[in-house]
């Protein structure tokens, strides 16, 4: 596969932009860890070998066991996540599916239950992010380095 466009470098204003809102939500004091299924779990909804390759790296390197990552597509039937983490991640999967799910009552409820107001806000806002990360990736085809460090395009 070949990328399409270097978005990057095509419209850097743009770019600085998304990496502002990255950086938004890298420090909108939700955890690390969390932050990390967030990225993961949405990109493998949406297929971004791209920031999958990039976020399990990233979730490595903070101490995510392979064990959890492995499993983090089938959740629901593992104990190693928390509730916080579950509920986190049905929001994950609810707000990347927005046009199917509409985002239930019931998985709002179960946010609201770990996630305060402000929280929620946050992780809404941290699910939209990595949403339109993967849809640039994907859209211009971002490729992955094999062995390597990802770099965007």
């Amino acid at each position: 596969m070949e990328p399409r466009i270097s978005y990057a470098k095509v419209a850097p204003d743009a770019f600085k932009a998304m990496i502002a809102l990255d950086t938004q939500v890298r420090q909108s004091g939700l955890e690390p860890q969390l932050l990390d299924l967030i990225n993961v779990r949405a990109s493998q909804i949406n297929g971004c070998a791209y920031c999958i390759h990039m976020h399990t790296r990233e979730a490595r390197r903070r101490g995510e066991s392979e064990e959890r990552l492995y499993l983090l597509g089938a959740w629901r039937e593992s104990p190693l996540f928390t509730e916080r983490e579950r509920a986190a991640l049905a929001w994950t999967e609810a707000v990347t599916l927005v046009a199917q799910t509409h985002v239930p009552d019931e998985v709002f409820a179960q946010a609201s239950r770990h996630f305060s107001e402000e929280e929620l806000v946050k992780l809404t806002l941290a699910v939209a992010n990595i949403n339109v990360l993967n849809r640039i990736a994907i859209s211009f085809r971002a490729v992955h380095p094999v062995g390597g460090p990802a770099v965007a395009t």
